[in-house]
Parts: structure tokens; sequence; C-alpha cells
């Protein structure tokens, strides 16, 4: 490492020490001070001393994984689990294990510690809990590495290519029944100027009935009826549909303008994913289901989607969502990040990706989970005109309060109501 990487982050580390929220210009020293620090930093450099998780029971949907990791610095960092119900406790014991690897280890030495957990501790053979579990810490570092150099994030990447992120809303319509209109339209009226919604009854099925799509159709039509022709929508199908039924339905929801058809199929199989594309004229969205670089080689290759909607949560964290984003771009692809987690740190980690992506689009906001998000945020995120943003702060430029994430402590959901036995099969 070069005597000015170092001298800025003794220097970091020092002007930050346990507070790690100084504004940024506090960071500015001289140049004799930063070599006093180097001199320091060359005795004792800062090392990886505990991580911590905190399971957060939001109240709907599914409960929340944050890791807070902490160092000998008195520097922290913040990162966030992609979680599913039902595996919330899963993906934290894949933190704890992982713990063990990261402890007495340089936190900036990222690259190295995710190639290590892929290749060596997975013996290449990870999978979704495993990604979600490294996707967190490897977010908590790099909140880490931007306190201690008193830098957001995004310069550490590249620097920014725009100053705010365009966001859309989530989670307004998750069973949607009459009076979605409404419910539609009291978004717009938030702001958000993008809405995305999965039309289709359950359950998650490949082949559905003509009532089924007929019912999506109708529910597609009120929407954009309600809400007028400015406003885009984004439908979710949660790759339930075999590819005849996802052709058909494209195909008579076209007249509604859709801003994107998202997951029409299972990523599990390209091939007919690519059909899917190739017989439509709507964009074509798929990558929440797939992590790391290497699952969405063969999207790229076989030009299976318009737009990949990868989770900086799942898919291996912040450098890994960049370094997707930068496959993509010689494909004419571009990058609308999944974000299905809360709208804390979550959201601060796909905002400094989207940041730094020339190819970045539009991003996801749950707005059902932004009430118990803004309750555990020390200084929380706002969404203004459907924009969030660029921090200024150093680091990922959001801290939680731990007494507030006591207070919404891990609660197990009830089981849900998965499909019984009977005379349609499973």
């Amino acid at each position: 490492m070069g005597e000015d990487a170092r001298a800025a982050r003794g220097a970091g580390a020092a002007a930050h020490g346990s507070a790690a929220s100084a504004p940024r210009a506090s960071v500015h020293l001289s140049a004799r001070a930063c070599l006093g620090r180097l001199i320091q930093l060359e005795a004792n450099s800062m090392k990886v001393t505990d991580v911590r998780t905190f399971l957060v029971h939001p109240g709907s949907g599914k409960n929340w994984l944050f890791v807070k990791v902490e160092t000998d610095a008195g520097i922290h960092g913040w990162g966030e689990c992609y979680t599913q119900s039902d595996r919330d406790r899963s993906i934290e014991a894949h933190v704890e294990e992982l713990a063990r690897y990261l402890i007495g280890r340089d936190p900036y030495n990222i690259k190295h510690f995710t190639y290590m957990v892929y290749n060596d501790f997975a013996s290449k053979r990870g999978a979704m809990d495993l990604y979600s579990a490294v996707s967190g810490i490897e977010q908590a570092l790099w909140d880490i590495v931007g306190k201690s150099l008193g830098t957001p994030v995004y310069n550490l990447l590249g620097g920014a290519c725009r100053d705010k992120i365009r966001v859309y809303a989530n989670g307004w319509g998750m069973r949607l029944t009459d009076g979605d209109g409404e419910r539609a339209q009291a978004r717009v009226a938030e702001g958000f100027s993008a809405l995305k919604f999965d039309p289709f009854p359950g359950p998650w099925r490949t082949h559905i009935s003509r009532e089924d799509e007929d019912a999506a159709v109708d529910c597609v039509r009120g929407i954009r009826e309600a809400v007028g022709p400015k406003v885009d929508l984004l439908i979710e199908v949660h790759r339930r549909l075999a590819p005849m039924h996802a052709i058909r339905v494209a195909r008579r929801i076209e007249e509604f303008e859709p801003f994107w058809y998202e997951e029409p199929v299972s990523s599990m199989n390209i091939d007919a994913l690519a059909d899917v594309r190739r017989a439509i004229d709507l964009p074509v969205v798929t990558g929440e289901e797939l992590y790391t670089k290497a699952e969405f080689r063969e999207v790229l290759e076989k030009q299976a989607a318009d737009i990949l909607n990868a989770d900086v949560c799942n898919c291996g964290g912040i450098l890994e969502l960049k370094e997707i984003g930068a496959m993509a771009e010689p494909y004419f692809v571009i990058m609308s990040p999944h974000n299905y987690n809360s709208t804390s740190v979550a959201l601060a980690a796909t905002v400094h990706a989207c940041a730094v992506m020339p190819n970045f689009l539009i991003t996801e906001y749950f707005v059902n989970f932004a009430e118990v998000a803004n309750a555990i945020t020390v200084d929380p995120w706002r969404v203004e005109d459907g924009y969030v943003a660029l921090p200024t702060g150093p680091g990922l430029g959001i801290e939680l309060d731990e007494e507030a994430l006591e207070h919404y402590a891990y609660k197990q959901f009830p089981a849900r109501s998965l499909p019984q036995f009977g005379a349609e099969g499973p």
C-alpha cells in the first residue's frame, strides 16, 4: 500500500473515532498530520473485532436481518442481508459462521474476503442463504472503509454518475383487491411516478386458467385507468408462468404500455426466458433469483433480458452488483436493482451501487416497510418526487438506532398458508 493511501486511512480512522459519523470536512488533515497517522497505522492497522446480527420484525412481509461489523479503531459498519419467510434464522446462522473467518482480518480487504468465501469457505457450492449472508457483511465492510477515509462509498467505486436515484413504489398492493386503483392513486399523490405490482391471482403455478389471465389483464387495465398514462406501471410475474401463458398475457397487456414485464418465467431456464423475450414487445426483467456474476453470464450471452434486477443483499454485495452492471453494459442491458429489503441499510447500499452504474434505470422501494425502517434509523432517508438524493456523509451514510432495533426484536411469523394436498395436485 502506498504512503498516500496509508496516510489517508490512518487519518480517517483517527478523525472519526467511535462516532463514525463526523462531517466529511473534519478528516482533511495536513500532510504532517497524515504522516504522523501513517506511523501510528504501521504499528497498529485496523482489524475486525466483532460481527453482530440483529433480526428485526417489521410487522408485515418478512423479518429483516442487519449486520454490524466492529473494529479495534472504534469504527463500525452496517450491512443488511436478504431474507425470506422461514429462512431468516438460517441466513443469520451463515453470518455467524462467516464471522469466525472475518474477525482479526483487515476490513479493507473486501474482495479477498468475498473471494475466499465463495471459493474456499463454500468450496464453490454457494446458495442463496450464503450469498445473502456475505452480501450483508460486504456492505458493512464498505461502510467501515468509507467512514475511515471520510468519504461516501460511491466515491470509492469510481464516483457518482448522477446526484439522485429514481425509485418505484412496491408493497402498496401486495394482495390486489377492490380499491387497488385508489391505493395506486395515493402512491402517485406521494410523488411516485412508477408503481410495481403483481396482477396475477395465486397460487404460484406455471399453468393458469383463462379466468386468471383475464383477471390479470383486468387488473392492469384498472390501474392504468386509475393513474393515467404518465405513470410507469411495472408488471411483476414472480416467475410463475409457463412460456405460452407469459407470451399470451404480455400481448394482451401491451395496449396499457407497461414499463416492463418482470420475471415472466423462471430464470432457471434461460432458454425459455429468451424465447419469451423474443416473442413479445415488452422489456423483460430478470435477476432477483440469480447470485454473483457467474449466474448472470448465461442471461447476457443468450440475450434473455433487457433489464437485470440483481439485489445488493443477495447477489454478493455492493461491488458484485457494480460488476454485474459492468458485465451488462456491452450487451446494452440496463440495471434496475431489486430491493425487497428494508428502506434503511439495504436502500443505502443500493443507492451507492446505483450511483456509479452508467446503465442504471430505477430501483425498488417498499412503501409498506418505510414506517418501521424510519423508526430504527437515526436520520431516515426520504423519497422526494420519486427520487432519493445521494448521501454526502462518509461510508453508507446511514446509522441504525440499536435501542429501536430491540423494540422491533425478532418474532417468528405464523406458518404461511401453503397449498395442501388435494385433487388438483401440488
